[in-house]
């Protein structure tokens, strides 16, 4: 299975946000292990910037668009989007959207330079979160999108802490480079 991660990116930010793509490639080798862990699941992994030249107003990006280019790519491969755009529509608190083999989110673009924490923060925290739903999915899970959003929610609402892995891919207590929902409520057999 193929879980291809594509960091979307306008051509006049590409440079600036360069840390943020190295990140990107050292997140989804970290998805490959938690995935492995977590649902028994070995994917392959591929990571690409998707550089989106300057458009119109009536060409505007949004979740059509990304369908459309999933479509294209191959429906057998998941997707997993990483835009610079929050979605026209969505279910999810964390401002992403998942459907069969398809998951974008919004990341959410750094305040200071090379901010680690911050990407793991506001944007891996969201990755695992759609993540979770569509893993839930294919694993039969019924209650696959209410199940992740309760546990989402407690960790926003009700200080559940996030798990908390360093460079290693491992679980820390110190500062965490990842930080990924817990799925422990979920009571995944492996």
């Amino acid at each position: 299975m193929l879980l291809h991660f594509i960091f979307l990116v306008k051509e006049a930010d590409r440079e600036k946000r360069q840390f943020e793509f190295e990140y990107v490639k050292k997140m989804s080798q970290f998805y490959k292990i938690w995935i492995k862990e977590k649902f028994g699941t070995d994917y392959e992994i591929q990571c690409d910037e998707m550089i989106i030249p300057p458009r119109s107003i009536l060409r505007k990006l949004d979740t059509h668009v990304l369908l459309r280019d999933h479509e294209q790519r191959g429906k057998e491969t998941y997707h997993f989007y990483l835009t610079f755009f929050r979605p026209f529509w969505t279910d999810c608190t964390c401002d992403g959207y998942q459907a069969e083999n398809f998951g974008s989110v919004f990341w959410q673009p750094m305040k200071e330079k090379n901010d680690t924490l911050f990407l793991a923060e506001k944007n891996c925290t969201s990755v695992s979160h759609v993540l979770l739903h569509e893993l839930l999915r294919i694993s039969g899970h019924k209650k696959f999108l209410q199940d992740v959003h309760d546990i989402w929610t407690k960790h926003l609402f009700e200080q559940l802490e996030f798990d908390q892995y360093g460079e290693d891919f491992k679980k820390t207590d110190g500062k965490p480079v990842f930080l990924a929902m817990d799925t422990m409520p979920l009571n995944l057999q492996t």
